[in-house]
């Protein structure tokens, strides 16, 4: 499987969706860095970003909104939060 950009700017979304849980995408981040491929002209931001999930389930590191604006912002997205009534 090949990250690019728009793949894991998927994930943090759908983990800020609540459709895949933290333990999800550690394991997804986990098993990209030991089995997938990055697109070579993401591959260093990519990485990092991917990198930096696969610790987000260790107490010490975490996962913040803060953190997942950041790791968007890296890969050329931004969050934007919709308020809706219930």
């Amino acid at each position: 499987m090949t990250v690019t950009r728009q793949s894991a700017a998927g994930q943090i979304a759908a983990y800020l969706r609540h459709e895949v849980s933290l333990p999800q995408l550690v394991d997804w981040a986990e098993t990209l860095m030991l089995d997938g491929e990055f697109a070579e002209e993401d591959a260093t931001a990519v990485r990092h970003v991917v990198s930096r999930l696969g610790v987000a389930d260790v107490r010490a590191f975490g996962l913040t909104w803060e953190d997942c604006e950041s790791l968007l912002r890296r890969l050329g997205y931004a969050a934007r939060v919709d308020v809706v009534a219930a």
